[in-house]
């Protein structure tokens, strides 16, 4: 079982910028007792509020929607260059609507403060939800509605307070 350090999220080296678009992640949440996960290579880590806090943007027809509306929180799990990308990429192609993916993959749940979280990551964030909006087309440029959103399928916007990072403790 992997051993995690709770970190400041202030102090992570982290380039979240490359590790979002290049590495990816698995946003998890848990409701009503169960827990799904889905791949995210969009998002952001920054300050609001005076606070760190993770951005996060689920489509209501993805299976997560309906379990990121109901948690008070969720994760961001990295995993590291290159590392189990075969299980992210099943993670972002196949719903949890039709089977177990974190048993299909084999990866190992944990629970860290009430929030999931995954035993293989490198680096967690773990975050309260602090502000949901759906994307509207008439805040958007024409571009971006055309090129990211032809079906008019807007994501809705997940604003978490950074509540700790874990990071594995054999990768220090």
């Amino acid at each position: 079982m992997a051993h995690f350090i709770e970190t400041d999220p202030q102090t992570l080296p982290e380039n979240f910028i490359r590790r979002i678009r290049e590495e990816w992640a698995l946003a998890a949440a848990t409701a009503g007792g169960r827990t799904n996960a889905m791949t995210v290579s969009w998002g952001g880590i920054g300050c609001l509020w005076n606070q760190p806090v993770a951005f996060l943007f689920v489509r209501p027809q993805r299976y997560t929607y309906q379990f990121t509306e109901a948690a008070e929180g969720f994760s961001l799990s990295f995993f590291g260059p290159g590392r189990f990308r075969k299980e992210l990429s099943y993670f972002g192609t196949v719903s949890g609507r039709d089977e177990d993916k974190i048993a299909a993959t084999g990866l190992t749940l944990l629970h860290h403060k009430g929030i999931p979280c995954f035993a293989e990551a490198e680096t967690v964030l773990l975050c309260q939800k602090l502000y949901a909006q759906d994307l509207r087309e008439d805040c958007a440029l024409s571009e971006l509605v055309t090129s990211q959103y032809p079906e008019k399928d807007y994501h809705r916007m997940y604003v978490g307070r950074i509540l700790t990072a874990l990071r594995r403790e054999d990768t220090l």
